[in-house]
């Protein structure tokens, strides 16, 4: 593989870097898929995916990115699961370190997505996709007439809460302070719903149980008294990290991090392109995310079109 200098390599394995592939390589052109020690994206902790088109009955996450991978695959792509640590982006052709091997590619598609600040308290990663979740927009149909917590106080708190109201029988925004950071006019809309409720200067300390979320426990932090709320869901809003850490210094990345986007999907190092939610810090969705693959795809074959 060293010995390769690939059209392009893509690094990430979700909707957009597999999207990405399967385009580039429809293309005709050579593309290897650095997939990552934990391939597939934010998707592989989802259990029911029932907003992605062309699945009427829905399809579980984990198995909606494997038939994207077998697409892929299906159309020439390599992958391998194994993480970039290191990158070139000074020089042409490219410079990937994977596992002590280098990648050369002449251009390459960086798609490693953002991952969910949870709340890392105990019982929430083995809940995860079994009643907590963090999209609203993915999983309110879910919770029809019943009782979900949502814990945040920006805006996008704010949304998932009033995205709920269509489908929960009552919504509780638990928050760590005495008030909410998100704008006005998000805070006016919440306050005037009457399915929404606020639990203040509160945070969660252990989620709990079997098969699926039971219960909450809760420690108010100004008076230290515990409490416990059973509930059918809770959707954790307190933001994004995006994965940009390794591209410090080598592509622009906005204040939060993110990769800034020029023009399609053009990073400011020409033959450097991005696509999903690397930089997408808006819709966050797998739709969107393989939309983005598929233009930094077809952006791909025509710069390396341009270069013949």
């Amino acid at each position: 593989m060293q010995d390769i200098i690939w059209d392009t390599a893509i690094i990430g394995s979700g909707p957009a870097g597999l999207t990405a592939g399967i385009y580039t390589t429809r293309g005709a052109l050579s593309t290897i898929i650095i997939g990552g020690s934990s391939w597939g994206g934010q998707l592989m902790l989802t259990s029911e995916v029932d907003n992605f088109p062309g699945f009427p009955e829905g399809i579980l996450g984990p198995d909606l990115m494997e038939n994207m991978k077998k697409q892929a695959l299906r159309f020439g792509a390599e992958f391998v699961q194994d993480n970039v640590t290191a990158v070139d982006f000074s020089k042409q052709p490219f410079t990937l370190t994977v596992h002590g091997s280098l990648i050369t590619a002449h251009s390459v598609i960086i798609a490693t997505g953002a991952e969910t600040k949870w709340l890392n308290v105990k019982g929430e990663k083995e809940l995860i996709g079994r009643g907590i979740s963090s999209c609203a927009p993915c999983d309110a149909p879910f919770f029809k007439e019943k009782y979900v917590l949502v814990v945040g106080g920006g805006d996008s708190a704010m949304e998932e809460a009033l995205v709920l109201t269509k489908y929960a029988n009552k919504v509780t925004i638990i928050h760590r302070k005495g008030e909410f950071k998100a704008s006005k006019a998000m805070q006016d809309k919440v306050f005037a719903n009457k399915k929404i409720d606020v639990i203040w200067n509160t945070e969660i300390t252990e989620v709990k149980g079997n098969s699926k979320l039971e219960s909450v426990d809760l420690i108010n932090k100004l008076t230290n008294q515990p409490s416990q709320l059973v509930v059918d869901g809770l959707f954790v809003a307190i933001g994004h990290n995006p994965s940009s850490e390794l591209f410090k210094g080598h592509v622009d990345l906005d204040e939060k991090g993110y990769i800034v986007q020029k023009v399609g999907t053009k990073t400011n190092i020409e033959g450097v392109f991005v696509s999903g939610d690397i930089h997408d810090h808006q819709y966050r969705q797998a739709v969107t995310a393989a939309g983005y693959g598929c233009m930094a795809g077809m952006e791909v074959v025509n710069y390396i079109a341009s270069l013949t």
